[in-house]
């Protein structure tokens, strides 16, 4: 059975790393100056994967954070995923020629379905599919709207055209510190039969642990940000407790 990879999480506003709580741009926190530096952390602590958002690339529809990016998966062991702003052939081609591991679409799979399934015919699993639902349905653009389309179902479908991995965020969890929907995450896993990284809500150990057990249903890792800023675990222990 392959490892339960743990992904620090780096989101980056203003140059800064930052989160929101439940993506609300005005409810910010700064936990850094430098995201390369945060990074930097992590790698050494051990993560074989760093997660990064451009919020202000998602804000605004194109990359604005996009250096400190290249600099972290030119510069460091780590692997990097990144979301945040991507919505064009050329962004996804500018990451992934310099360096970078993984592409995350996220709002994108409702907006412009036909180019989220050229980029996984061209790519594969170099591209993750972010699909953020609130009580069983996607959301989409920054969590303000709920669409009427089911999560399962727009997984099955991007499945279908040749997705590997997803990202899943259960919104009402993000950033609250209240413990990940383990039932939803799995729900993507099954519905898909590929692979799921849980993101939002991990606030201990323990929920790593828990995630951790579903491994060979799919779940193949958790996104962590604000457990590991606010001090609730670091990343080492998070390392251990999924070994």
């Amino acid at each position: 059975m392959s490892e339960f990879i743990i992904y620090p999480a780096i989101d980056m506003r203003g140059g800064k790393c930052v989160r929101l709580l439940q993506g609300d741009y005005n409810k910010e926190t700064v936990y850094g100056d430098s995201p390369f530096d945060m990074a930097k952390q992590f790698s050494d602590a051990g993560a074989s994967w760093i997660h990064m958002v451009d919020l202000d690339g998602a804000k605004e529809a194109k990359l604005v954070n996009h250096q400190y990016v290249l600099d972290v998966a030119k510069k460091l062991p780590s692997k990097v995923q990144i979301g945040g702003g991507i919505r064009t052939e050329e962004a996804v081609d500018f990451y992934l020629e310099n360096g970078v591991d993984r592409v995350i679409l996220g709002s994108a799979a409702i907006s412009n379905p036909d180019f989220v399934k050229k980029m996984l015919s061209k790519y594969g699993e170099k591209i993750a599919i972010g699909i953020d639902a609130k009580d069983g349905y996607v959301s989409t653009e920054g969590w303000l709207n709920t669409s009427n389309v089911k999560a399962t179902d727009l997984g099955k479908e991007l499945a279908a055209a040749g997705a590997e991995v997803f990202i899943f965020t259960d919104i009402a969890t993000d950033g609250m510190l209240s413990g990940p929907n383990v039932n939803a995450v799995v729900e993507m896993a099954e519905a898909t039969g590929k692979e799921v990284i849980a993101s939002g809500g991990v606030s201990s150990l323990q929920d790593l642990k828990t995630l951790a057990e579903y491994r060979e249903k799919g779940v193949q890792g958790a996104i962590v940000g604000k457990a590991i800023y606010t001090n609730q675990f670091t990343v080492q222990e998070a390392l251990k407790e999924v070994k």
